[in-house]
């Protein structure tokens, strides 16, 4: 592992003061630092509302090689070097055994910037298509066996949380799957605590739009690795919802973001579940 670069000692949000080497062949243009600052001010909203920072600790940075992860790393990065996240950082790529997995983007990308990382390889790409049928989707138990490993190396490295790199449109399409095919409200939190109590599970990108963070991606040009290297793909349900959202956001701009202040604005007297209020409690008052 490589030793992680220093920060500024003073707390600032200065753009003049520099920035972590991640950046250094990132544009000069006006429309990209207006972008970088809306993500950077998203990302510190949620880490603020949510709690999810505190001084010394240390995080393991799920880094898949995707739009995603790359931005959640940059951003953070960014924040940490201007001082304003006082914790350390340690990216985390899972090589799970998929065909043709390119091996050495990571590594070189991360020991080129002076990034701290752990490198790890567990093939549960063979236990994944042992246990599915031929023309199955890989997505969902590929993820739990990803996130088990992902607990078991934070606990190695000493990480008091595990930070993914989820976004607003992801919350929301979680959302909207639930309510339509699971009969319940439910997103994907920006915080929770594993089920051993352990661990914090952290999504710092939650206020961030998903088309920001492409037009982060393409900017800042990272060598992004495809999600779909073992030939599965995300089901047809998620897809529907993207599809309703992106149809919603067209029709009525504005609405992704209405929609997750909703998620964190909820009325439970009117909504229709006794186990959050006491409907069957409620009294009249009785005139004298």
């Amino acid at each position: 592992m490589t030793a992680v670069m220093e920060a500024p000692a003073t707390p600032t949000d200065d753009s003049e003061v520099g920035a972590h080497p991640i950046y250094a062949n990132a544009p000069r243009s006006v429309e990209f630092n207006k972008l970088r600052k809306r993500l950077i001010r998203n990302t510190r909203e949620a880490l603020e509302k949510f709690g999810m920072v505190k001084p010394g600790e240390k995080w393991l940075i799920a880094l898949s090689g995707g739009k995603d992860s790359y931005g959640l790393l940059a951003l953070l990065l960014d924040l940490k070097w201007r001082g304003l996240l006082p914790v350390e950082l340690l990216a985390c790529n899972l090589d799970q055994g998929q065909p043709n997995f390119p091996k050495h983007i990571l590594p070189q990308f991360l020991e080129g910037l002076g990034i701290e990382h752990r490198i790890e390889y567990q093939d549960t790409y063979s236990i994944v298509t042992d246990k599915l049928p031929a023309g199955a989707t890989y997505c969902s138990l590929c993820s739990r066996l990803r996130r088990g490993n992902l607990y078991r190396i934070a606990r190695e490295e000493g990480c008091t949380a595990l930070v993914l790199g989820h976004h607003r449109d992801d919350s929301l399409e979680t959302f909207f799957m639930n309510m339509f095919h699971g009969g319940k409200l439910a997103a994907m939190p920006a915080k929770l605590v594993n089920d051993e109590g352990d661990l914090a599970v952290l999504r710092p990108l939650i206020y961030c739009a998903e088309e920001d963070l492409q037009k982060f991606s393409d900017s800042m040009q990272f060598p992004i690795i495809p999600c779909d290297l073992c030939g599965s793909q995300e089901g047809l349900e998620r897809n529907a919802m993207k599809a309703m959202l992106t149809d919603i956001e067209k029709r009525m701009p504005g609405r992704k973001d209405v929609m997750i202040r909703a998620l964190g604005n909820i009325n439970p007297s009117h909504m229709l579940d006794p186990k959050l209020f006491d409907f069957a409690g409620l009294t009249l008052n009785q005139k004298e």
